[in-house]
């Protein structure tokens, strides 16, 4: 019988960590509040009520007809500070317009991360540089609706690994996950009951949700 991965420490995404998005949003990085760019990596956590594994389905809330869908790769945090591997998840969301504060109730409801079927080693694609020829395809009902390739990264995976680690410590079990791209528009793909989701790289198993409207 095949176990599947659940995170067993806290679970950290990354805004802005892909160029295209980057580059639509450097306009207005130098506005209030903040007043300029970000200097470090800005990060926001999915709970530990969000977790859903792999083939398991995702509700939508009362009230709620569709939800951003983001294929992205998470690193794993082994003993000392190592990285034990990399997994896929589908990181979503309500979709709203909040960067710089993104906001709980959007990112963090209940079921709103699908979660891979398995950590793979980095080994398995020549390390943390192999990572940059890696690409991610989000399929819904079995039609690509975006092509995501790590080349096109902010800061690669080693970049943002040390990044975050020169001001938190990455504990074992803790997942840092690379970012989600947008669309040429500044979307993302959307996803409504009755969709079923697909995200594949190679090497990995699918990662495959259905979405349902939450019962009332």
């Amino acid at each position: 019988m095949n176990i599947l991965y659940m995170p067993t420490g806290t679970v950290y995404g990354t805004l802005l960590n892909f160029q295209r998005e980057h580059a639509l949003w450097a306009p207005r990085m130098s506005e209030a509040p903040y007043l300029a760019p970000p200097r470090a990596p800005v990060l926001y956590i999915k709970t530990a009520n969000t977790f859903t594994p792999a083939g398991h389905a995702i509700a939508l809330p009362r009230g709620v007809a569709e939800v951003d869908v983001s294929a992205t790769l998470g690193l794993v945090a082994g003993e000392g500070g190592a990285i034990a591997g990399g997994v896929l998840f589908n990181d979503v969301s309500i979709p709203h317009e909040s960067y710089y504060r993104p906001p709980v109730k959007s990112r963090c409801v209940d079921g709103f991360l699908g979660v891979g079927r398995e950590v793979l080693p980095f080994e398995n694609f020549g390390g943390l540089e192999g990572l940059k020829r890696l690409t991610l395809e989000l399929r819904v009902h079995g039609v690509l609706a975006q092509t995501v390739a790590l080349a096109d990264l902010v800061r690669d995976a080693a970049t943002l690994w040390a990044d975050v680690n020169a001001f938190q410590t990455m504990r074992p079990g803790d997942v840092l996950m690379l970012g989600t791209d947008c669309l040429a528009d500044g979307s993302r793909p959307r996803a409504r009951a009755g969709d079923a989701v697909e995200i594949t790289a190679a090497g990995f198993k699918p990662l495959t949700h259905h979405f349902v409207q939450e019962a009332t």
